[in-house]
């Protein structure tokens, strides 16, 4: 490229930078380098931070990999993205999302969290993107779809709207609503790094992609409040994990790391170290390297490898290999060069620039960029549940939780929908679940439903008509399996009256010494 041409590409990207509605414009070699600082960037970021994930917090500054190393691990965090690749090398940027859940099957995607419950799916022949559908997937509000978008981010270069789009449309493979916010959030922010110069602005803006309503986006906009506000990195972390944590307890949700990546990101300044050091101290127990990945990618999208350490990059010798990721088998086993991994993600940029009215010649790159517009709302709320299972009834205080499949073992219970069983815990322990109904009974009324509870765990069953208790019964889980039985009750003091039908979970139990769980639902009739 002559030198004119670079200068003339240098005046147009400082241009593009500060008025986001003109062209972009990129040498390719500036593109590429770019994606692969975000591949490299996103690795190195976990491997650093690893030995904090789901731990307690990093009390001294990290320095560099808590080993040396001679190549990258397979991991979740990427791998995901990997096939991705693959796939819209497959099919093109028409990809599909059924077809990106084909493709994890046949490269033995998910091994933790949403993505283990969405590949499980997947081989049941429930295809993409149901399989991250609550109705389907027990653990849709946790962090998967969000490691799984920097993608996105960086295959539409300056185009937040397309890479919301995209994290939208293809993380839907393992998970639904605020996590589905977090991946269009941070694949957004991703994209305006290739347009924006301060990681401050890049985060107001990127906020704006999701609606208003969404539980992420309120965790990220308060850490971006309570900063303007002089709050410290520690206050504000310390007030996203007391506000959320309660809500979603499991340390691999989205809502609440999402706002820790977020300030880490606004108080790391753009500098790897101080960003990667915030992330290892921020809070215990919460998906440390994911926000630290997070974060950096946007860095990273900014100022291409210059930002990353060299010598950590060394270590790496541009090399990702391995045969298994946790107790999966790889099909087939991975040995790539991540430059050229990296080269790959910008020629399927290009696909997309070029569709999106852009213009791609051999050696520069113009983009129209994009002004960040609100993403429709896309909630599910827990008591959404009964729209599947019996809408007749509604659901009130369930809980989030957590099973342990890439979180903390021995959290607290968990609600989800399993087929026709509907499983509950309390978000309030003091108040309890509540299936409520109300309706005119029949001439001679009748109720029956089935209930179990975990295998040596046990709740307390209260049902009542009215204000009348008709039940108080304690439900304990015996042996290695749920053992159902049957509560047939009858309504005939009610007959031909307006009703109040109420099935209460309680897991405090004073004086019986028993571990509380889950309660377990199904066939509830009301004749």
């Amino acid at each position: 490229m002559t030198t004119n041409l670079k200068l003339l590409a240098i005046f147009v990207l400082v241009t593009a930078t500060a008025h986001a509605e003109e062209p972009l414009v990129l040498t390719l070699s500036d593109y590429e380098d770019r994606c692969n600082a975000i591949w490299h960037g996103q690795i190195i970021a976990v491997l650093t931070t690893l030995p904090y994930e789901h731990k307690t917090a990093s009390v001294k500054p990290v320095i560099g990999f808590p080993r040396v190393l001679d190549k990258a691990i397979v991991d979740d965090d990427w791998y995901y993205e990997m096939c991705a690749v693959r796939a819209f090398e497959k099919h093109g940027i028409g990809l599909t999302a059924k077809q990106l859940g084909e493709q994890w099957l046949e490269n033995a995607c998910g091994t933790w969290g949403s993505s283990k419950v969405a590949v499980e799916n997947l081989r049941r022949g429930i295809e993409a993107p149901e399989c991250g559908h609550p109705r389907h997937n027990r653990l849709w509000w946790t962090i998967g779809p969000v490691f799984s978008a920097d993608l996105y981010g960086a295959i539409a270069p300056g185009m937040p709207n397309e890479a919301a789009r995209l994290a939208r449309e293809y993380c839907s493979v393992n998970g639904y609503g605020e996590a589905l916010d977090g991946a269009v959030l941070y694949a957004g922010a991703i994209s305006l790094g290739f347009v924006e110069s301060d990681v401050q602005a890049v985060l107001r803006k990127a906020v704006q992609l999701v609606d208003a309503s969404s539980p992420y986006r309120q965790s990220v906009e308060s850490v971006i409040t309570m900063a303007d506000s002089g709050r410290s990195f520690d206050e504000i972390v310390s007030a996203i994990e007391d506000r959320w944590r309660i809500e979603y307890p499991a340390s691999n949700n989205a809502v609440a790391n999402g706002g820790l990546a977020a300030a880490c990101l606004w108080f790391g300044e753009g500098d790897f170290w101080k960003t990667i050091n915030l992330a290892s101290r921020a809070a215990d127990f919460t998906d440390t390297d994911n926000s630290a990945a997070s974060a950096i990618s946007v860095i990273a999208a900014m100022h291409g490898m210059k930002a990353l350490p060299p010598d950590l990059v060394a270590q790496l010798h541009d090399r990702i290999a391995g045969e298994k990721m946790g107790s999966l088998t790889l099909t087939p086993a991975v040995d790539e060069s991540i430059s050229e991994l990296a080269k790959r993600t910008a020629t399927i940029g290009k696909q997309i620039i070029e569709w999106k009215k852009g213009n791609v010649a051999s050696e520069v790159i113009s983009i129209q960029t994009q002004v960040p517009k609100t993403q429709p709302a896309m909630a599910f709320k827990l008591a959404d549940l009964m729209e599947y299972w019996n809408a007749d009834w509604t659901l009130e205080r369930a809980g989030f939780g957590g099973d342990g499949v890439g979180a903390m073992p021995g959290i607290r219970g968990i609600t989800y929908l399993d087929g026709e069983t509907l499983v509950t815990y309390p978000r309030d322990e003091s108040r309890g679940v509540v299936l409520h109904r109300n309706m005119k009974l029949s001439a001679s009324p009748t109720m029956t439903f089935q209930v179990a509870a975990d295998p040596q765990k046990a709740w307390e069953l209260f049902v009542f008509a009215g204000n009348d208790q008709l039940v108080k019964k304690l439900i304990v889980g015996e042996g290695d399996s749920l053992k159902w039985r049957t509560i047939d009750l009858d309504l005939a003091k009610y007959a031909g009256q307006e009703t109040t039908l109420r099935l209460y979970q309680r897991t405090l139990m004073p004086g019986e010494f028993k571990v509380p769980g889950n309660a377990y639902w199904k066939s509830i009739e009301v004749n």
